[in-house]
């Protein structure tokens, strides 16, 4: 949900508040799941509409193409490493061309791209959850790659990109229990 919000909102603080709300209104609202579509994909269609009302709300364009602050990364190194200062520099430096190669993707094609290849999504899901036709994703994951590929060296590894820790995972998962039965 974090990956497929921030392909939408840039601001992680908003990016918290519209999960937390995503999560309370489907509680709000489990009623209306139908048995006959997966509940991801149904939970998914209900952050985006949140990120898309947000947008709406503020009535102004966010701006996706910010610098990311290597200090409040949402990336954490993997523990091999920390133990080498040069690869640890140029693992960070990978991540943040990453990072920053797919937030400069137009809001089509990375939505696309965050759904299929990080979160690992069938295109069909993807196509349902976006609605769009399945020749349309399938279109939009062809570019957003060309695009990538254009920017990236070809060894560049997703894994462990715009990750969802534990921690953060843990408070929203509190304020939404606080809300819930509050």
């Amino acid at each position: 949900m974090y990956r497929i919000i921030r392909s939408y909102i840039g601001d992680s603080a908003d990016i918290d508040d519209i999960i937390q709300n995503t999560h309370i209104k489907a509680f709000e609202k489990l009623f209306q799941f139908k048995l006959s579509s997966s509940y991801s994909k149904w939970l998914i269609r209900i952050g985006i509409n949140e990120a898309l009302g947000s947008l709406r709300e503020k009535k102004k364009i966010i701006n996706i193409n910010s610098n990311i602050d290597q200090k409040n990364s949402i990336l954490e190194k993997p523990d091999s490493l920390q133990s080498n200062p040069e690869n640890s520099i140029i693992h960070n430096e990978v991540k943040v061309l990453l990072e920053k190669a797919i937030d400069d993707l137009d809001s089509k094609f990375k939505s696309v791209y965050f759904l299929k290849e990080i979160e690992d999504m069938s295109l069909k899901d993807v196509a349902d959850c976006l609605n769009i036709s399945y020749s349309n994703a399938k279109v939009r994951l062809f570019r957003a790659k060309q695009i990538l590929k254009d920017k990236l060296y070809d060894t560049v590894s997703v894994n462990g990109v715009f990750e969802f820790g534990f921690k953060r995972c843990d408070c929203i998962t509190d304020k939404v229990m606080k809300e819930i039965f509050n």
